[in-house]
């Protein structure tokens, strides 16, 4: 299965520009391609793994790689799929973008490979010396107005009287096929690949590249990664799910991928992951005959964490969802056991209430809201309920005390199965 068969299994193969010529190349050996990621944000998101993988498939089956870090396009910001002019990042916030972009550029591609390392570029370097008369000359002479204003990205602002469109985006497309053009002709660059969002910018790639250089290349695009409802994939309600884990945790990265609905979790798999028609024809079966066990999810969300976080990481991330289901805090990170408690109902209390031997838990219970009465309290106590620390608690005469307290400040206390309060002391 040559990297064109397995895009076309995995589903990421949407359109290309000549798909047969493109065939019969690849069939000839090792070809060099790229990809570009604008640095909008200093970290790459769940959307952008789908080109960043992309790369890499084709890095594993020998092609040689070139990742674009863009540090001119992303002072100029892409129109494609944005109903509104971007606000324009300042030199200092693009600097810092790249350089943090660049660190996750490099966790997924081998850039020491003896045989075809992958290649980081930036295209400030070849940009910025290019003056203004310059660039429209050289470039802007063989690009046609007619032809940028048919584009969906141009096309859709313009017809929108009221956001419309400044020469600035409109110029975005000239300057990616200036790109292009200039790794055609600096590292004999043959594939550019992304999203279906980026197709009118990659054909003005082709276009300038065989009008300045009489070379043929190709463009190659993904379907855009979507819910089975069509919904934009890779947000949740508390916003976008990023790579970097100060942006969202670890722990947050896996639920994300757990919480996939069974309508797209097939989908993911071949998308997303590296695992085998096999392995996933397999979690597809047990998707079907037992769905409530949420193995393909798990199996989902394990890859993921893993590619994306490493697995001291990933340990974390399934040691803190333990506990989210009663299982033991111990070895729990601070960090982890603050993704846990987030969502719980947290009670602030004054440290003295733990002075001497403590506090009693039945006074506890009604104090954090989990039990109405201290009668009640007492008869979850007795039926076995009660939790504390994911400990069950059986003698109605406990107190809680220090040594119950967790990272110097919380005890979680936990009624049934899932409903928890939080305990949060202060001076």
């Amino acid at each position: 299965m040559n990297i064109l068969d397995e895009l076309r299994w995995r589903g990421l193969l949407a359109d290309c520009t000549d798909l047969e010529a493109l065939t019969q190349r690849v069939a000839t050996g090792p070809l060099t391609l790229y990809c570009g990621f604008d640095p909008t944000a200093d970290s790459l998101h769940v959307g952008n793994l789908v080109p960043l993988l992309a790369l890499r498939r084709f890095q594993l089956q020998g092609h040689h790689p070139i990742a674009l870090a863009g540090g001119a396009t992303g002072m100029v910001g892409d129109p494609s799929g944005k109903s509104a002019e971007r606000n324009l990042q300042t030199p200092e916030q693009v600097e810092h973008n790249i350089a943090s972009v660049r660190r996750q550029l490099t966790q997924f591609l081998d850039f020491d490979a003896k045989a075809n390392p992958a290649r980081l570029v930036n295209n400030y370097d070849w940009t910025a010396p290019v003056s203004v008369l310059e660039f429209l000359r050289d470039v802007g002479k063989h690009i046609s107005v007619n032809s940028m204003v048919a584009k969906d990205s141009v096309r859709s602002r313009m017809e929108d009287r009221d956001a419309g469109i400044s020469f600035t985006e409109f110029s975005y497309m000239l300057l990616q096929g200036f790109d292009f053009y200039h790794l055609r002709k600096t590292f004999h660059c043959e594939l550019q690949i992304g999203a279906t969002d980026q197709w009118g910018n990659i054909t003005v790639g082709t276009e300038l590249t065989r009008k300045k250089l009489g070379a043929t290349v190709w463009g190659l695009v993904f379907p855009l990664l979507t819910k089975a409802d069509g919904s934009k994939y890779g947000k949740t309600a508390t916003g976008t799910v990023w790579l970097d884990p100060k942006r969202t945790s670890p722990y947050r990265f896996y639920q994300f991928f757990v919480n996939s609905d069974d309508a797209d979790v097939v989908k993911l798999l071949k998308t997303l992951t590296f695992l085998s028609a096999e392995e996933i024809a397999a979690l597809e079966a047990e998707v079907r005959a037992n769905p409530g066990a949420r193995g393909a999810q798990k199996a989902l969300a394990r890859e993921m964490t893993l590619l994306v976080h490493g697995p001291d990481r990933l340990a974390g991330a399934l040691k803190a969802s333990e506990a989210l289901f009663g299982g033991s805090l111990d070895g729990l990170s601070a960090e982890d056991f603050q993704d846990v408690i987030a969502e719980a109902p947290c009670k602030p209390v004054s440290r003295t209430l733990l002075a001497g031997p403590g506090a009693p838990l039945i006074d506890a219970l009604v104090l954090s809201g989990l039990c109405p009465s201290k009668g009640q309290a007492r008869k979850d106590v007795e039926g076995g309920g009660i939790y504390v620390n994911n400990v069950r608690a059986a003698d109605i005469t406990r107190t809680i005390s220090e040594a119950d307290v967790l990272f110097g400040q919380y005890v979680l206390l936990r009624k049934g199965k899932r409903t928890y309060t939080v305990l949060k002391l202060e001076s």
